[in-house]
């Protein structure tokens, strides 16, 4: 249960943030209480020295004449945007392109650099394949000049090699076996493509554990759509066509959890990966 505020700080609270609030809206006394339809003199009480507090009416009035919220306005919030608007800022939606490596994904990388970065990619993720295995599977929304793109995944994977975010990734175990096989998603992938991938997969692994850690969980036991959580204030949903991102601190942590669950249930830890990649590219030799 919240704290009990005293009646008199709580009027010096309105008092102090009515001032606030007017000086960032640039209104007067006068102007604000023509605007609210009240006599000058109900807003001098109000902004004077004491205990005087407006009744529930007002205080709503003066709380959408200057744009805030009636709670900050009575100490009950922090912030003191509307609630609408604070909810419109938390859950944001952005398109996305087939390809996922754009300047906003890209933005969203940099901006978390120093943060863990969690990731479970749609298929394999996209920083870590070659250019033949991404020219190949984007090969329609990159169109003739595919560079631009393979340029992002490849500022992405220096980020990662700078050390200035640890990466944990999660992919379901049969995603590689798949790719392994060359079948379901991957079918007419050339053999040699996904072998060389393997290779770079593995090199990578080797390179860069423990800043990349890659678990592999069984889709039989545990599921999860592509998301990525970057540090601990914003995480991203990928839809298909569009983003969904979510700033709220309640909801980013909820995400957070929700990738911690598939790394707890990971049959397969970081250290296994790679072994599991060798004997998969031993299947294709």
């Amino acid at each position: 249960m919240s704290e009990m505020i005293d009646k008199r700080d709580r009027a010096a609270l309105f008092r102090n943030r009515l001032a606030e609030a007017m000086a960032a809206e640039g209104i007067s006394q006068s102007a604000l209480a023509r605007r609210l339809g009240v006599d000058r003199s109900t807003l001098s009480a109000l902004l004077a020295p004491g205990t005087r507090l407006p009744n529930a009416q007002l205080a709503a009035d003066c709380a959408m004449a200057l744009d805030v919220s009636c709670d900050w306005l009575l100490g009950l919030a922090a912030q003191p945007e509307p609630a609408a608007r604070l909810l419109a800022a938390a859950v944001t939606l952005s398109p996305a392109p087939r390809a996922l490596f754009d300047e906003t994904i890209f933005g969203w990388h940099r901006a978390a650099a120093g943060y863990k970065i969690r990731h479970v990619p749609a298929t394999l993720p996209d920083m870590l394949k070659t250019r033949a295995v991404v020219e190949w599977e984007y090969r329609d929304p990159l169109g003739p000049d595919p560079q631009t793109a393979i340029a992002a995944f490849q500022a992405q994977l220096a980020l990662l090699r700078d050390a200035r975010s640890d990466y944990e990734i999660a992919l379901p175990r049969h995603e590689l076996t798949a790719f392994a096989e060359g079948s379901g998603y991957w079918a007419g992938l050339p053999a040699t493509t996904r072998a060389a991938q393997l290779d770079h997969l593995i090199a990578l692994c080797d390179e860069l554990y423990p800043g990349l850690r890659i678990y592999l969980f069984d889709a039989h036991r545990v599921w999860s759509a592509p998301v990525t959580v970057f540090g601990p204030h914003l995480a991203v949903v990928y839809l298909g066509q569009s983003y969904l991102a979510f700033r709220d601190p309640e909801k980013v942590a909820g995400i957070l959890a929700h990738f911690d669950w598939l790394v707890r249930e990971a049959p397969l830890g970081a250290r296994d990966t790679p072994g599991f990649l060798r004997g998969l590219r031993a299947g294709l030799t």
